[in-house]
């Protein structure tokens, strides 16, 4: 019966943010990096809810699945470095949990993880591959690097990174080309907004068009629109649910070290 009903509320949050999706209840969100891939493609076009995470009161409780953010949960955050830029990760440590990466492979509380979604391009690289340590991914924001500065001077024991009350630790699923708390330090409670829910459209379009890094990109972007719309557009992404997958703890030896990583 409490699935039923749980079941149930899922689907009429989802079908009240799609009725009445408002800057309070749903977002939209656009993928302009890779660091998700291939869970979320760059040009994924998302709505968030942001009810989910919301503190639930005595009549609404009964109404919508509001919840803590949990283990192999997608989130969407205020990055913390610069709260004007919104970010999307997989939610790999919660308060409490002791973390750390080696030869590519997630260790949380002493157990390996089961990432079927984890994405692996290249080779083994120590920078990346092994944490917690000293990373070089380059971040711009001299507060994301004493973040990290901190959180490895503070929080690591044992060799582990131990996650402090308050605090979680996102990572995208393309492990070797994301900038995420690896790099820049935790992520607060308050600042995550939700998660997306829905792929409402998806367009194939490059991160400097997205992002408007590049000269004339809204321009360029408005035309290739116009051209391109059709073709372009990933039509079997549309209306796609996003979900998050919990990740499962296994044995220490019952998952070999990811086989696209090359051992040191």
């Amino acid at each position: 019966m409490e699935r039923k009903r749980n079941s149930f509320a899922e689907w009429a949050s989802t079908i009240l943010l799609l009725l009445f999706a408002t800057t309070t209840v749903a977002q939209p969100f656009v993928i302009p990096t890779g660091s998700m891939q291939d869970t979320l493609l760059v040009g994924d076009h998302l709505l968030v809810d942001k009810l989910c995470y919301a503190p639930s009161g005595p009549v609404s409780k009964h109404l919508l699945p509001y919840q803590e953010p949990k283990h192999g949960d997608i989130i969407v955050f205020r990055y913390p470095a610069d709260s004007s830029q919104t970010l999307v990760k997989r939610l790999i440590g919660m308060p409490g949990d002791r973390l750390k990466i080696v030869n590519g492979v997630v260790f949380r509380n002493g157990s390996r993880l089961n990432e079927p979604y984890a994405y692996h391009k290249y080779a083994y690289d120590p920078a990346q591959d092994n944490f917690p340590n000293p990373c070089c991914r380059p971040v711009r924001e001299e507060s994301a690097v004493q973040a990290q500065r901190e959180m490895l001077e503070h929080n690591v024991v044992n060799g582990e990174l131990v996650i402090p009350a308050g605090m979680y630790f996102g990572m995208g699923d393309n492990r070797d080309n994301s900038s995420d708390s690896r790099y820049w330090g935790f992520v607060p409670r308050d600042n995550i907004i939700g998660k997306p829910f829905l792929i409402y459209w998806s367009y194939r379009a490059s991160t400097e068009d997205l992002t408007g890094e590049s000269a004339g990109s809204v321009l360029t972007h408005a035309i290739d629109l116009g051209e391109h719309f059709f073709t372009r557009t990933r039509w079997e992404r549309t209306f796609k649910l996003v979900r998050g997958v919990p990740d499962s703890a296994l044995p220490v030896n019952a998952l070999p070290v990811n086989p696209g990583l090359a051992n040191p």
